[in-house]
Formats: C-alpha cells, structure tokens, sequence
C-alpha cells in the first residue's frame, strides 16, 4: 500500500536486493518473505523492526515505458513488522551496467585479490556512480535529520559521496561483505581516489575481520595520508596469529582532515537457536532419516556454494577426482553432494565456470561411477534453507573452500547442525571465518597437497577427534552468534550517537 506522506524514518538501508521474494498470483504480485531465514537479509529486516520508522532501499528492474507508473514505495508487514521498502525502478541497460559489469566485472575480482580478471575497459564508471547518486537521493528523502542511513556493500561505495553533499549532518554506516585487499591490490582501480574520498565521508566503516579492516585503513593511508588510531588487540573469538588472515590488532578508527571515522571488524554470525527448532521438527527429522537410508554406509561428503570463480568448485572437484583416483578402495564408499547455484541471468563472466563445473562432474562420474554407484550429485538450483539442514545433520563432512571469501556463513550453518556430533569441516584459510574456527581441518586450497591432505584427514579422522573438534567449534559459533553481532552493531550505533553529541557540544569525539 503507498503511503501520501510518509513519515521519516530513523534507520534508512541501503542494499542492492530487496528484502522479500515476489510472486506473481492471478496476475497480481504478491510480496513473501524470504525462503532462507537465515543471512544477512532477514538480519537487517530485524534492524528495520527495531527502528522507531525503518526503511529499506533498494534496486528493480522496470521497462522505461513502466517507469512512469512504477509504485516506488511499498510498505511490509512480515514476521519482522512493518517497513517501508522504496525501490529504485532501473532499465536493463542500467542493471546490466551498474551490477553484471562494473560491479562484478571490475570490482569483484579486484575484491578477491584476482587482478588478472579485472577489465576496466568495459566497466562504465559514471553509470556506477549515476546508480550510487540515486541510492543516495532516496535514502536522503526518507532519513530524519538525526537518523542513520547504513550503506551494505562495494555496489554502493559512491553512496556516502552524494549523502554527505546532501545531508551533511547525517549520520552514515557501511558494512563491506566482501574482502577487501591490500593496498596493492586495490590500488589497481582507476577510481581509487574517488572510492576512498566517499569511504572518508562514513562515520563508521565494518568489516567482517581485522584482516580487512587494516587492508582498508592501509589504502587510506596510502592515497589520503590518513592517521590512525592507537592499534588494539583482536578479540576473541578471532585468533590473532598463526593463521593466513590473522591480525594481531586493529585499528579503532582513522582521521582525515576535521573527521574520525570508526573502524569495526566483527563477523556476522548464524542462528543456531533457529537450525535446533528446524532439527527438532518431525519432518526434519524424518528427511534426515530418508537420507542416512540413500546414503547408507558411504562417507557423505557435502559442498554449498554457488557459479563463481572465488568459490573454489573447480578445485574441490579436482581434488575429489585425484582423491578417487589415489584411493581406489574408497569408490563406491564415498558420496559428494555439490549444491552450486547457477548465477543469475545476465552474469556472462560466470558462465564459462559454470561449464567448468558441469564438465568436471561428468567426467568424474563417467570416469568411476558404476551402475549401482554415481560419485558426485550436483544441483545448481539453490536449496530451501530448511531443507538443506537435514543434509547438513547427516553430513559427515563439509567441503567449503572458497579462494577467497569475505566470510562464509555455510560453514557456521554446519557446525550449528551438527550440534556437536562428529561432523568434519574442511574449510579455506581464505575464508573470513577461518580465523573464527582453528579447529576445522583449515586447507590451501592454491596447493594441490594441501587439499589432498585435508581430505584425507576428513575422510579418515576417528569419531573421537570429531566430536572433540566438533563441540570446540559449536561453542564458538552459538557465543558468537547473528543476535551478538546485532548487539554489537546497535552498540556501534549508539557509541555514533554519543561522539556526534559531544561533537556538538565541542568537545573532543573519543573513540568507541
């Protein structure tokens, strides 16, 4: 329903998707909430619930002849509560541009320390930044004059850039989802000045670990000269050393000319308090027993990811080959279960994965599979999150090694499934979360040996190392969990509050 005048809201997101899935019934959409309760998405939504007037921004393709007609402003009442969604109407041109180029073909690689697949050549910088400047002006129009407009992710960098020239006295978040390199790295983009100028704007910038935030406080310094604030220890749970992605400190915030802006690094967690209501249900239990009956006596592996190039499928499927190959006694006694969803229409730079994975498979599975035995199941659908937990709870081992990744939350899915029974995670040392969970089997997944080794230890670790490791990991995660990282933020947000107080007042705005 729209709303004549709507009424300003507190707490303004902005994010690339929209918060609930649309379907189409007797030629009438109708807005349902998100299959997968579990994420970043119904995450926020519960920040929107929170907020005295919450609203959320966020990205539609519509036809120009549509565009005039267009309901900007849609208001939901889900399980969440009520919250507007304003949604910006986009040409296909400006999605394919802004999103399946710029964004993926420029950004993502340089993101996931790839430079070899950076092309700036086709990326269209002013229409990135025309997208950005529209995100901004929504948000501007809804925000209060003391309300906080929190930006998610590397689509939207420019957006704190026009904000700020908007409403100067507005407070601004950002959250980076993905990595973010070194300054080496980085520095690559043509448009690094102008990306880190509108990073400067933010009032706080989070990131999943310390390892990216000191990437980025790097950069900063590098292009800006900025100076940084006195480092800090890491906090448990994150280890500070010893790992390919550990930081020994942080750094609390940085300033640049009259501002500071804070620096955070804290993961997002799961909800495992969700996965244990989902296990404890009849038909949950039931699907898990149809399953342990297919799978019988086989060590069950599974893998949950999806097409593309960082998430390392190519080099799970060529160990597993090189892993039936050394080890023929374990053909016919070893199942791998691949759920890779396909890319979205319009991801060109997916497709030649895509095929790479489809190939593999078949090749394995020509290669050694039986009458009465197939090595690999791959779907490229994406799997309801309900019914994925079964697998997850029947698993014996979960495959999860990405070349980089800014966290991973599958792997904390499966531990929390698990409940501490003897399940083996075999996860990247380029993953966020690794430096989160030690006690998975932790794996190069650059060296061939090193994920031979990692397989083999999974496949051949006794049920009591399992479950030593497995309890070890479950604490982490049900501590460290998606309502402790809520806290943690709402408390970032009020310490936002505090500074800009004593701002005003003239006082010295101390460090959170």
């Amino acid at each position: 329903m729209s709303d004549p005048k709507p009424q300003k809201s507190d707490l303004v997101i902005l994010y690339h998707r929209q918060p609930y899935e649309e379907e189409v019934k007797d030629g009438k959409t109708v807005f349902k909430e998100n299959k997968s309760p579990n994420g970043i998405v119904p995450t926020l939504k519960g920040f929107c619930a929170r907020a005295e007037q919450g609203c959320w921004v966020a990205w539609k393709e519509v036809a120009p002849k549509q565009q005039a007609k267009f309901n900007r402003r849609v208001t939901i009442d889900d399980a969440y509560g009520s919250y507007d969604v304003i949604r910006l109407p986009l040409t296909a041109e400006q999605v394919k541009s802004f999103y399946h180029v710029t964004s993926k073909v420029a950004f993502w690689p340089i993101l996931h320390t790839f430079p070899w697949l950076f092309n700036s050549e086709d990326a269209d910088w002013d229409g990135f930044k025309e997208v950005n400047r529209l995100f901004a002006e929504a948000a501007c129009e809804q925000v209060s004059d003391d309300g906080l407009i929190w930006i998610h992710d590397y689509n939207l960098w420019m957006a704190p850039h026009y904000i700020r020239q908007l409403k100067p006295n507005v407070k601004i978040a950002f959250f980076h989802h993905t990595p973010f390199p070194s300054a080496d790295v980085f520095n690559i983009v043509p448009w690094r000045e102008e990306i880190v100028d509108s990073l400067l704007q933010t009032d706080v910038i989070g990131f999943h670990i310390p390892r990216y935030a000191e990437n980025f406080c790097g950069v900063a310094r590098a292009l800006r000269g900025v100076t940084l604030g006195e480092a800090q220890d890491v906090q448990a749970p994150m280890v500070s050393s010893g790992m390919a992605l550990s930081e020994p400190t942080v750094t609390p915030y940085v300033e640049h000319g009259d501002r500071r802006i804070m620096i955070d690094a804290w993961p997002i967690g799961t909800n495992p308090s969700l996965i244990r209501d989902y296990l404890s249900r009849f038909d949950a239990g039931e699907r898990a027993a149809e399953i342990r009956n297919e799978i019988g006596d086989q060590h069950f592996i599974i893998s949950v990811g999806r097409v593309d190039y960082t998430k390392g499928a190519k080099e799970q499927l060529e160990a597993f080959d090189r892993l039936l190959s050394r080890r023929p006694e374990l053909i016919g006694k070893v199942k791998f279960m691949m759920v890779c969803a396909a890319a979205a229409k319009g991801m060109t730079i997916y497709k030649n994965a895509q095929r790479e994975i489809e190939r593999l498979v078949g090749s394995i599975n020509g290669k050694y599979g039986t009458l009465g035995w197939t090595p690999i199941m791959l779907t490229m659908r994406p799997i309801p999150f309900e019914q994925l937990v079964p697998y997850f709870r029947v698993a014996n081992t979960c495959w999860i090694t990405p070349i980089r990744d800014g966290l991973n939350l599958v792997a904390k899915e499966y531990i929390a499934a698990q409940q501490g029974g003897p399940g083996a995670l075999v996860l990247s040392e380029f993953a966020g979360v690794a430096v989160e969970l030690p006690q998975a089997i932790l794996t190069n997944p650059y060296s061939n040996t090193s994920m031979d080794q990692a397989i083999d230890q999974a496949i051949d670790m006794s049920r009591e190392e399992r479950i030593e490791r497995s309890e070890a990991l479950l604490k982490t995660v049900e501590t460290w969990d998606i309502e402790f990282w809520s806290r943690h933020v709402m408390e970032v947000f009020d310490n936002l509050d505090a500074s800009k107080k004593k701002s005003d007042t003239g006082e010295t705005p101390k460090a959170a």
